[in-house]
Parts: C-alpha cells; sequence; structure tokens
C-alpha cells in the first residue's frame, strides 16, 4: 500500500528519553443521570493507561473503535482533561497547568484530526489558515517572513504555494489534509498527535498523505502519536506500537517484534484478521461476542469474556503489563503463566 518501507528505529531513537508520557491516565465521562440515582452513570473511557513517546519516533495506537485511543490523544494534548493520572512533556508535568502556563507546550504540540472536510474553516482562504497560528505564536514575524514561513512550508509538504487564496471547498480530501499537515507544521512542532488522519480518505490517496507524514517527520525532526485502527498502515509507519481494547492498554512492542510475535491473544486476532493476497493465508478473526459496554466493564482482565484463553484468575484480577525478553510490554494471565 505504501510507498515506504517499514519505519525501524534507529539506535538513537531505540534509546532517546520520552518526548511525551502519560502515566496512570484514568479518563471517565459522568452522563449525569436522575438525582435519585444512588450511581450516576459514567463512561469509562480509559482505565490506567501509561505510555511514553521516545522522541523522533513514530508510535502508533491501535485498537477498535471505542477502545480510547482518541481519548488518550485528547488527554494528551489537553483537550480533555484527566480524571487521575498525570502527562509529562519534554520532562515538565503539563495537566496540571493554567491555560498561560501552558500555551508554550502548545505551540511544540499539534494535532491533525480525522476528517479532512470539517477541521478547516470554509470561510477563510488557506493563506488565512496558516497564517493564523504563525501570527499567534510568533508575534514578532513581519508579514513578509509569515508568507515566506507559508510558502516554505506548503512547499516542504508537497503542497502548491498558489494555493494559498483558495478556499477549502475547491480542494480533494486529500488535498485538504496536506493542508492540515502543512498547519500543524507552520508552529515548528516537537509531537504531532494525528488521529486517523486517513480514514476517510479515498484508498488510492491514503498511501500518498502517509508519505508525506513519513517524509515530514524525516525532514522536521518530527515525533508522532499516530491513532489508528488499522494494522496494516501501522506496520509501514509505525516505529513502535500499543495495542488498547476497552481503555486498557493490552500490549506495547516494536513495530517489527508485534508482527512477528504478537503475544496477546487480543493482539493475535486483530494480526489475523488483516487482509493477505493469498486466501491460503487468510483465517478467520475468531473473536466472538461484542465489546461490552464501557459503562460497565467486565471484572478482572477486560478482554476475558472474549478471550479464548481465559480462566478464573482472568475474570478476577487486573492483569499487569509485564516486560518480556525482547521489551515487549504485554497485560496477560495466559502469556504471565505460558498459557498461550
Amino acid at each position: 500500500m505504501m510507498g515506504h518501507a517499514a519505519t525501524t528505529p534507529t539506535p538513537d531513537t531505540a534509546t532517546a528519553p520520552p518526548l511525551v508520557e502519560a502515566r496512570g491516565i484514568v479518563k471517565h465521562f459522568d452522563l449525569g443521570g436522575h438525582f435519585l440515582q444512588r450511581e450516576r452513570p459514567m463512561v469509562k473511557a480509559l482505565n490506567d493507561v501509561s505510555i511514553a513517546v521516545r522522541r523522533g519516533e513514530a508510535f502508533c495506537l491501535v485498537g477498535e473503535s471505542g477502545c480510547g485511543k482518541s481519548t488518550l490523544a485528547r488527554v494528551i494534548m489537553g483537550l480533555l482533561d484527566p480524571t487521575e493520572g498525570e502527562i509529562h512533556f519534554d520532562g515538565t508535568r503539563i495537566d496540571a497547568l493554567r491555560h498561560k502556563a501552558r500555551r508554550p507546550f502548545h505551540r511544540r504540540m499539534q494535532m491533525i484530526f480525522q476528517n479532512p472536510y470539517a477541521s478547516l474553516n470554509p470561510r477563510r482562504t488557506v493563506q488565512q489558515t496558516l497564517e493564523e497560528p504563525v501570527r499567534f505564536h510568533f508575534p514578532a514575524l513581519s508579514d513578509a517572513e509569515v508568507k515566506e514561513r507559508v510558502e516554505r512550508v506548503m512547499v516542504s509538504v508537497g503542497n502548491d504555494p498558489g494555493w494559498g487564496q483558495r478556499y477549502p471547498h475547491e480542494f480533494s480530501g486529500g488535498q485538504r489534509q496536506r493542508i492540515s499537515i502543512a498547519r500543524a507544521m507552520m508552529v515548528d512542532p516537537d509531537l504531532v498527535v494525528a488521529d486517523e488522519p486517513i480514514s476517510a480518505l479515498d484508498v488510492s490517496i491514503q498511501a500518498q498523505v502517509l508519505n508525506v507524514m513519513m517524509d515530514t517527520r524525516e525532514k522536521h525532526d518530527l515525533t508522532y502519536l499516530f491513532i489508528t485502527h488499522d494494522l496494516s498502515v501501522v506496520r509501514h509507519f509505525g516505529s513502535r506500537v500499543g495495542v488498547m481494547y476497552l481503555g486498557t492498554l493490552c500490549e506495547l512492542a516494536e513495530t517489527a517484534t508485534l508482527f512477528a510475535r504478537p503475544r496477546h491473544p487480543y493482539t493475535r486476532i486483530l494480526l489475523s484478521a488483516i487482509p493477505r493476497v493469498s486466501t491460503e493465508e487468510m483465517q478467520p478473526p475468531g473473536l466472538p461476542g461484542e465489546v461490552p459496554s464501557a459503562m460497565n466493564l467486565p471484572s478482572g482482565c477486560v478482554f476475558h469474556d472474549r478471550c479464548p484463553l481465559a480462566n478464573t484468575r482472568c475474570s478476577a484480577e487486573v492483569p499487569k503489563a509485564l516486560p518480556q525478553d525482547d521489551g515487549a510490554l504485554v497485560a496477560c494471565h495466559a502469556v504471565e503463566e505460558g498459557r498461550g
């Protein structure tokens, strides 16, 4: 699908300190309810999730819709406040900062959203859209310097600088998403959080947008947190992968390790469902039932009622993420006990 080979972490990236860390993140959404209810209904979107994204890597979060990966991205970006836990950026805890104190970090953390048709203001030209963050974060720049920056960034992501006087409705979905990438790059960020950035695009142009993102990472020394449900994309784009299910982190590993030796039963089922060219290689997903409600989480391991390896311990005890011999982290009693 992609023109690039799979991303392999360099020694520098593999040993780099984390640029952003989420520590023990819990996020519950209060749904209100009747005043006579003893307990208010609560969506438990994230349940003690911890990740550390190294500087310079492309860290991918994968899982089915509703698993909490987009919620985690928004907590990291400060669009949502965590119920519990901490967010650290470049060694500083930022979730507890007031808005003004957090402003310098806003410039260093940018986001690309899923829907390119909704993320650009239809009343602003492309030039106005791209100039706005520059003028806000770099008020000392002259008009000429701002325009020069817009042109330079547009060219760097493969866009025509002549697009500046046009409006979003004049562009295709792929072109709009490339404009969104340019907008994120306008303020020289360190981290770009991309939330399903190609899922709303035609398959024919998904590879084009991904290649632009990969090239931009190399040119600008970017760190990516890439949210997706498509493991075939992860294989080509990611340096490390975190697999989420129902608000918990099941497995975390280098991309090559995860695809060569998946350990968690949920990860194995996800990988078995990737379409393959040869029908002889295709295997049924084998995942019974439906994802439980995040309002009423299963006891113990949240995956136990759908897991082919579950036993009584799995239904009673929440598994801890334990390190493996190749550096992976796996939260699974069956793996810990060698039942897999």
